[in-house]
């Protein structure tokens, strides 16, 4: 049968024609929450709040506009427009009577994760109808509101336990890893002080680096004055430690997050924030090796891979470092093991990539992969949040031996592209870091939500063969 002209325009117009609706909406009309204009006040104060109180102990933006939106609808409010940027939040509401806007600046960010985790638990309450809008403010006030679970001196006594592991990490003895553990107790007093007194962080970071910087030039000395054994008590060793302390509260990988979820004007913000605090971290090494040099104090770099410690031994160490640090960032004593375990899975990893001849890079992105991907499938949101468990699993794989070498091979031999290497090698790992538990993390998610699909699937293939 013939087909004419007209009939073969007809069909190549239905082949073309468009099918379905749009694959993203614009311009949608305003939807009515059917609240009162005193209800909706309330609620969009207690979503900003609790945007605030996430973003403020150490939540990426995804993860926060998320919460707001799922508490927003929990209450009954739909059509809320949620804007983070690095140091505000926005929530706005079209009203037939006029808009509602609310702002907030936020002045500090923090690791508080057992503060972090009840706000979680609050906002699944309020999505899942569990609580109402009177409880769920009288919950959050006592959130805010609430002491530290631990005193300030067991913070202390926890970063110098993570000095410590970072020590015996780098393969320093039980002399190093005591000295580490006494030093990074002085700095985070320091700092503490410091803090206080309103010093911007990126002298605050200066100050710390310097500190451990400056104890492994009286090391040395000693090594030359009082005839110690420079191999028990190698000095590079305790300003690796120290490093890896201050670079242990950076947000390196919530702004990997961020710019991965679609937040890449915050994620700006926060890289930029990383590497100013990272600068301070050299600007303290480099003076500091600047001023032994010219006293006659060189510090070497001669033992950096003399005392590399069995696998076994990393483990353990690296399960004590993110322990320690999770304690710090006062973390549930309950998530405390399950992030140690964690922590030495993915040292396991590298050391296992090690063995067999791979980079830096790939090694650090592979083990932070099963990090976040262990994270994902372990997290529970009212006791351990994923960040949690990926920000503190990192932590042993941080680069502070690299960002020392850099410094090194710059001030101390001059040899600038040496140090360029080092520091290129540096980054490069911290972006890997960031990229693998990112990566791990969606993967497990997107998994878990899978999964629960084809669960719910099934029971109602079975209520229906019961019926």
């Amino acid at each position: 049968m013939r087909v004419g002209a007209a009939g073969i325009r007809s069909r190549a117009r239905r082949v073309v024609s468009a099918s379905g609706p749009p694959t993203y909406t614009f311009g949608a009309r305003r939807r009515s929450s059917g609240l009162s204009f005193a209800a909706e006040r309330e609620v969009l104060d207690l979503v900003l709040r609790t945007g605030e109180a996430l973003l403020g102990t150490g939540a990426g933006v995804a993860d926060v506009t998320l919460a707001m939106q799922r508490m927003a609808a929990g209450l009954g409010m739909v059509g809320a427009q949620i804007d983070i940027t690095f140091n505000s939040i926005t929530v706005s509401l079209d009203r037939d009577e006029g808009a509602i806007t609310r702002v907030r600046v936020l002045d500090v960010r923090t690791s508080d994760y057992s503060r972090l985790a009840d706000v979680l638990e609050l906002v699944d309450d309020v999505a899942d109808r569990r609580a109402e809008l009177a409880e769920a403010l009288a919950r959050l006030d006592a959130i805010v509101g609430a002491p530290h679970p631990f005193r300030r001196w067991v913070v202390t006594a926890a970063l110098g336990l993570m000095a410590a592991g970072v020590a015996v990490l780098l393969g320093g003895g039980w002399q190093v890893a005591g000295i580490a553990a006494v030093t990074t107790g002085v700095i985070d007093r320091t700092l503490r002080y410091l803090r206080y007194r309103g010093l911007p962080y990126l002298f605050q970071q200066a100050a710390g680096s310097a500190i451990a910087t400056l104890v492994a030039l009286l090391l040395l000395w000693g090594v030359g004055q009082l005839g110690w054994d420079i191999n028990l008590l190698p000095p590079s060793l305790v300003v690796a430690s120290g490093i890896v302390v201050l670079l242990a509260g950076l947000s390196l990988v919530g702004a990997a997050q961020d710019a991965i979820s679609g937040f890449p004007l915050t994620a700006a913000g926060r890289s930029f924030e990383v590497a100013l605090l990272t600068l301070g971290i050299v600007v303290g090494v480099g003076v500091v090796l600047e001023v032994g040099a010219r006293l006659g104090v060189p510090l070497t770099m001669s033992d950096l891979g003399a005392f590399a410690p069995p696998l076994a031994v990393r483990v353990v160490a690296a399960a004590v470092v993110s322990g320690s640090f999770a304690v710090a960032s006062y973390t549930r004593l309950r998530t405390v093991p399950l992030v140690a375990a964690i922590g030495g899975i993915g040292v396991m990893v590298n050391g296992v990539l090690e063995l067999a001849t791979v980079g830096p890079a790939a090694r650090a992105f592979a083990a932070s992969l099963v990090v976040g991907l262990l994270a994902g499938v372990l997290a529970r949101r009212r006791t351990a949040p994923a960040m949690v468990l990926t920000v503190c699993g990192i932590t042993p794989m941080l680069p502070g031996l690299a960002i020392y070498g850099a410094m090194f091979a710059i001030v101390e031999s001059g040899n600038v592209l040496s140090g360029a290497t080092l520091t290129v090698q540096a980054v490069a790992v911290g972006i890997a870091l960031a990229a693998g538990v990112s990566l791990g993390d969606f993967v497990a998610r997107s998994t878990r939500a899978q999964a629960d699909r084809w669960q719910a699937a099934l029971q109602r293939r079975a209520r229906g063969t019961r019926i």
